[in-house]
């Protein structure tokens, strides 16, 4: 039962692009370049995104107004 609480706490990359309205190829070109929120991958070579490590990289990227 963890494992599916902890995978539910995860983001497939399509469903990250759509939360940040950006394409694929700006995503991994983010990931290219060191600049896109830390990535999990999975066995199989698909990626996920923690939920919390999102928060984390919006936060980091918060105008300080």
């Amino acid at each position: 039962m963890a494992t599916i609480t902890r995978l539910r706490a995860m983001l497939t990359v399509p469903e990250v692009c759509a939360e940040l309205q950006i394409s694929r190829s700006t995503f991994y070109d983010w990931r290219q370049k060191g600049r896109a929120p830390r990535c999990v991958t999975l066995p199989n070579g698909s990626l996920r995104i923690r939920l919390a490590d999102l928060d984390n990289w919006l936060n980091a990227r918060e105008d300080a107004a």
